[in-house]
């Protein structure tokens, strides 16, 4: 998704030289007409490439409409930005997962309030639990939405 800015969470992480040199490339490997910018389809062609997923029809939407109006497409600078963006998404939830995984001791995929607790009793003991018991129901319910957002993709 492109609409997130995990870069608030981010915060001090730079764009390897490698990765901005990587989608340079491939900008100009999509742009095969050499207009200066990217299509709806060469971006999702572009992000086949880099991602290796094909963008939906609202996510191509948000990103053409968010583009400046005075092209036809996506220019060169204006890629680099949403590619960060996607990087930096892909990164947090990684990030996310990771944490999660060492969190699920069982491998149920789902934690519950107990494993919640035992997790921060190891890594924060002298957190209060009712900062515990408020950190797993807002989890939830962001869990809660995130699922109902991609079941209706």
């Amino acid at each position: 998704m492109f609409a997130a800015d995990p870069r608030a969470w981010c915060m001090g992480r730079e764009v390897r030289p490698s990765d901005r040199r990587k989608w340079v490339k491939v900008f100009e490997a999509c742009d095969e007409d050499k207009k200066g910018y990217l299509s709806r389809e060469d971006f999702k062609v572009a992000v086949v490439m880099l991602f290796g997923y094909k963008p939906t029809k609202i996510e191509a939407d948000s990103v053409m409409t968010s583009v400046n109006s005075n092209t036809s497409g996506i220019c060169l600078e204006e890629f680099i930005k949403l590619m960060e963006k996607k990087k930096a998404a892909q990164l947090y939830q990684n990030e996310i997962r990771q944490i999660f995984t060492a969190f699920d001791r069982q491998y149920r995929g789902f934690l519950t309030l107990e494993d919640f607790k035992k997790a921060f009793k190891q890594v924060a003991p002298k957190l209060p639990e009712r900062i515990v018991l408020e950190a797993f129901r807002t989890a939830t319910v962001i869990l809660s939405l995130e699922n109902l957002f991609f079941a209706w993709k």
